[in-house]
């Protein structure tokens, strides 16, 4: 056979290949990829990678395009099976994200295709390349927010947001403390204080870069830096330089807790969201007594269940988004993480230097 019969040849075997329905299908799909876990355990031994079918939207959904997904603590959590919030197993991990919009089903209105949105309901799943959704189970937000932003918007910001919204009335020049100052919350809580001009006493734990710390601190809007050495001394409140709080934020407990506790004003709550030193939180009787300090804990999942929807919830993002697009708030100090290196992700963000220094994000750009 000569040369140019063997191309004709091909040429007629491709056309009627592509002509097949069946492989018109196979070339029209595209694969996605998606974490998955079928047990709870170990995260590096029971999590492991799949591909899948692209779906197409239904009615009322959107298909999104991951762009980014951060890896936060109580996804690890989760998948150790430790968290109060448990997905029916198997399960793909992942709370937060940001995604741009690939196409959209019949009845989807504002919002098209090419359009960024972030996921708003628990254990959707986002550590995937691409997921359908409900319309109503994401907000749509400006293209021109960061991705480290939008990836992270509603957990950390939230929290922050709502632990000093809804537990006292905070005015401008008020005080709040905080212990765990340098995590992604504590980050948050500095930088919407200083929008807000309320003052910010900022506990963090001792070591080799502290003076690197506290200048990165202070260079996000906080008032005052402390070690909690240095909290059992300081005047700053003896002297006048600084109000006693009207608020303590706890993601510490043990001692930590205890110590930014006796400094707040008579009558004031002590916030607990979070428990990194894994030492419960003990209250002094004379606290509760003669001081009158209120002990309560927030649990961002459950308001997100309670406010799904409000009006409270629509203002908090407008306010939040209005803050990181005029450069007021900013993401945490992160490290992107290209998917197929999700481990690295998981096997740092268990440590619990981890979870108080950079976000690991999970990037699927590639």
């Amino acid at each position: 056979m000569s040369s140019l019969n063997a191309k004709t040849v091909a040429v007629k075997v491709f056309q009627k290949i592509v002509a097949s329905p069946h492989m018109y299908q196979r070339f029209k799909s595209s694969v996605a990829s998606k974490l998955i876990y079928s047990e709870y355990g170990d995260p590096i031994k029971v999590v492991h990678k799949e591909n899948e079918e692209i779906p197409e939207p239904n009615e009322n959904e959107i298909l999104i395009k991951m762009l980014a997904a951060p890896v936060n603590p109580a996804d690890i959590n989760t998948i150790q099976g430790k968290y109060p919030s448990k997905p029916p197993l198997p399960a793909v991990p992942g709370n937060e994200g940001v995604g741009q919009v690939v196409k959209v089903g019949k009845g989807v209105k504002d919002v098209t295709e090419g359009d960024h949105v972030v996921p708003l309901t628990n254990n959707l799943g986002t550590w995937r390349t691409h997921i359908t959704l409900s319309k109503d189970n994401l907000l749509k937000v400006p293209k021109k927010l960061g991705l480290v932003e939008a990836a992270t918007l509603t957990v950390n910001p939230c929290t922050a947001y709502r632990m000093l919204k809804d537990f006292t009335s905070l005015k401008p020049g008020d005080t709040i403390i905080q212990n765990g100052a340098n995590s992604s919350c504590g980050q948050n809580v500095i930088q919407i204080c200083r929008s807000w001009g309320v003052r910010t006493v900022n506990v963090v734990r001792a070591r080799p870069e502290l003076a690197e710390l506290k200048d990165f601190l202070t260079n996000l809007g906080a008032t005052h830096v402390l070690t909690e050495e240095e909290l059992r001394t300081t005047d700053i409140f003896k002297i006048g330089k600084t109000e006693k709080p009207k608020l303590a934020l706890n993601c510490v407990g043990g001692q930590s807790a205890l110590g930014i506790m006796r400094h707040l004003q008579n009558g004031s709550p002590i916030v607990t969201y979070g428990g990194m030193s894994r030492e419960p939180v003990t209250v002094p009787t004379s606290a509760l007594i003669f001081k009158d300090i209120q002990v309560r804990g927030f649990w961002m999942t459950r308001w997100s269940k309670e406010k799904a929807n409000s009006v409270e919830r629509d203002e908090m993002f407008e306010e939040l988004i209005s803050m990181m697009t005029s450069n007021d708030l900013h993401g945490p100090a992160y490290k992107l993480v290209d998917f197929d290196n999700y481990k690295e992700a998981l096997m740092n963000t268990m440590t619990i230097k981890g979870m108080i220094g950079k976000k690991f994000i999970l990037d699927f750009s590639k």
